[in-house]
Order: C-alpha cells, then structure tokens, then sequence
C-alpha cells in the first residue's frame, strides 16, 4: 500500500520513495502457484497453510534469494529502526492477524516520512515511519497490516505475472537482478511492472477486514485511514485527487474504497487500542515529526499536524501536545506566507510554555522573534535553547546570533 506525495525537491528522497512505491511481493512472481481457496469469500476467512521455500533451481527460488539478500542489506541500513519495543509490538499485532504464519513474517522499520507498507512473498514486511506517525491507534495499523497480508496470503503476484506479455524481456530483468549485488532501487523498477490491479486491491481489502475483525479490532478504523490520507492530498491535489492520483488509478477510487471498507465493517465494534499504540511510538515519534518536517511538504504536513493537535485536545481550543504545537509553528515559520509569522507565533509560545518542550521549539521562537527584529524576546529562547541543548549541532550559531544581539 503506497500513497505518492508531491514532487521531492531532493531527488534523492524521490528515488528512495519511488524504489518501494511497488516493493510488495517481487519475489513471488515467478511460478508459484495459485490458492485453489478463495480466503477473502469463505466466512471464517480460514488462512492456507504456510508456505514452503521454493528450490533455488527455480525462478522463483532465485527470486526468493535475491529478496534475502535484500532483506540483509536492509538490516545493516541506516534508515533501519532498531528499536526492540516497536518491534516485538509490531511482531506481536502481525501474530494476532495471521495466525500460523507468523513465524514466517518480518517486520523491518525503516525512517522515512512517506506513508508506506509492503510486503514480498519472502516474509519480508517494510513499514516505512511516515505510516506510524500518520497511523492514529492500533485498529488502523491493523488494516493496512491486514491488506498486506492479503496480497501475501492470495498470491496476488503470480496472477500478475500471467498478465505479462513478453516474459523472455521479464526473464533478462530477472538475470540481470540476480547477476549484481541487488538494490532496492533495482527490485523498484521491476516491481513497477506489475502494479496491482483494482480487483487486487479490493480483494486484498476483505481479507484484511475479515483478519483485522477476527483479531477483535474496530473494522471501521480501516476506512479512516483513507479519509485521513485523502485530507492530506487534497490540500495540494485538490477535491479531484483521488481520481487523478497514480496509487488511486490502480486502487478502487477512494470515496468507494472507504464506502466499501465501512460496508463491510457493518456495525460490529471492537478494539482501538490508541492509548497502546501511542505509548509504543512515544519515544521515536518525535524523531518522525522532525523528519516530516524536513520533508519539506508544507500544506501536507499542516492537514496532519492539525490533525494531531485535534486528537490530542478533542474538547479544548487549547492543545497540549508540545511536540506537534512546536512542528506546527516550525512549518508554518518555514512557509513564511502572509499571516504565517503570527500562527507560528501563537504555536510556538504555547509550545515553549508546556512542561518538558522539546529545545527545538526555543531555537524556532528565537528564530522567528529574530526574524522580527524582536531581540529581547529572542535571547532568553536561544538561552533556554542552549541550556536544554548544550551540545546541539548548531550550538555554535546560535551562541554568534546571541554575541550579536546583546548590547
């Protein structure tokens, strides 16, 4: 499940995203063999047996031995998070959804602001950070999970695969993969050749409700998460994105994808688990807030702060989150639009005056009184910046700004 953003203004971070847009399910392309049971249609929804490695003399072998060497690869990576908690929690949720499987799946985080899942028939699972920050409690990741699994669980790759029409073209891809040391970069472009269908898509969808529910979890929490990332398009898309989006050419169309989800979630409750999930984020969301930030999507990022601040205080006109008041205000500083000056202004105050502010939120309002020519408000918050943060990276400019401005 991939949602693209806007255009990167690094094309570094533009070919990092585009590389795992299709990572889901490579190394089943070739050759496996499809489930004689439609899980998705059967009432109890009853998972097929766990899968058997394929022989290594085999396509599908090879490919399952270049997806392990991937997976190596991106254990050793700096962008892998590898945090102990997140981790058994993650592995913990992916159990209770599929069942005897379990042992054979993967969970790999791995920091990068987008919205990303994926999996390959290896048992390989890549969550990408920008999906946990959005993720509002454990039910919604429990879909997006779920729909992950479908496509693992129904084969989806190889009725994909007897759609292409030149598979000797398909076959030196494959070659040339297995020839050089693999990227994912390389896995990307020919995963991109087999983007999943609508029907795919749809039926990855009912098997991930039907696991998300047996597992006891609220089914319509899955159509929120479609609501929230649609809020986020829009701001730049505008109200037509969900037709004209790349993701959303392959997926059902979102307004019926969330009518769809929430049809087949009926009425039946269950659990949230917000307060669980959140407190397992705790310590490395801070660290995804500033990566959203640096991603450098303005509009995007204020729908999604917004919306933090509005979980957090559902009954307050005065938020309390300190951390997303302070992202809010550094965005909208960084914006610098007409008006943006006097919100970051209000975000930024209210932040610094919450117990345990994060320094940043000190360095951005000296920043901003700075940029205002306000100098006696702006020394006491570099002062308190560098009290907090003594050995901050930028320590050394912060102390010149202040050598500069004291009389």
């Amino acid at each position: 499940m991939t949602v693209p953003q806007a255009p990167e203004r690094h094309s570094r971070r533009g070919f990092l995203r585009a590389t795992c847009q299709h990572c889901v399910g490579i190394a089943s392309m070739l050759g496996l063999p499809a489930l004689a049971q439609d899980i998705a249609g059967s009432d109890k929804a009853g998972l097929p047996p766990r899968f058997a490695r394929p022989t290594t003399d085999t396509d599908e072998g090879g490919l399952w031995s270049l997806m392990d060497r991937e997976e190596s690869r991106l254990r050793r990576s700096p962008l892998a998070i590898r945090d102990k908690s997140l981790t058994r929690y993650l592995g913990d949720l992916t159990c209770r959804l599929a069942d005897g499987h379990c042992p054979d799946i993967r969970i790999h985080v791995v920091r990068m602001p987008m919205f990303n899942a994926s999996m390959a028939p290896n048992g390989m699972m890549i969550v990408w950070s920008g999906l946990l920050l959005r993720v509002e409690n454990e039910a919604q990741l429990a879909a997006i999970v779920g729909h992950e699994l479908g496509h693992y669980l129904e084969r989806h790759q190889v009725e994909q695969l007897r759609t292409a029409k030149d598979r000797a073209v398909l076959a030196q891809l494959v070659g040339l993969l297995g020839g050089v040391a693999g990227t994912l970069g390389q896995i990307g472009i020919l995963a991109s050749l087999f983007a999943f269908s609508r029907e795919h898509e749809a039926r990855a969808d009912k098997l991930g409700m039907r696991l998300m529910q047996q597992a006891g979890y609220e089914g319509a929490q899955a159509a929120r998460v479609w609501d929230n990332l649609l809020g986020e398009l829009k701001v730049t898309g505008g109200e037509s994105v969900g037709d004209r989006s790349a993701m959303f050419a392959t997926h059902p169309p979102v307004g019926n994808r969330r009518d769809e989800l929430l049809r087949l979630a009926g009425d039946k409750g269950g659990n949230v688990g917000a307060a669980d999930y959140q407190r397992t984020i705790a310590p490395l969301r801070f660290g995804w807030i500033q990566d959203e930030i640096k991603r450098g999507q303005y509009e995007e990022s204020l729908v999604l702060f917004d919306r933090m601040l509005a979980r957090a205080s559902p009954s307050s006109s005065q938020p309390q989150d300190a951390d997303v008041l302070y992202a809010r205000g550094e965005v909208l500083r960084l914006r610098d639009d007409k008006g943006d000056d006097v919100r970051a202004l209000d975000d930024l105050t209210r932040a610094t005056a919450i117990f345990k502010a994060p320094p940043d939120a000190f360095r951005s309002l000296g920043l901003l009184h700075k940029s205002r020519s306000d100098v006696a408000s702006a020394v006491p918050a570099f002062e308190k910046y560098l009290t907090l943060a003594p050995e901050a990276a930028d320590a050394s400019l912060i102390k010149t700004y202040l050598s500069e401005m004291r009389p």
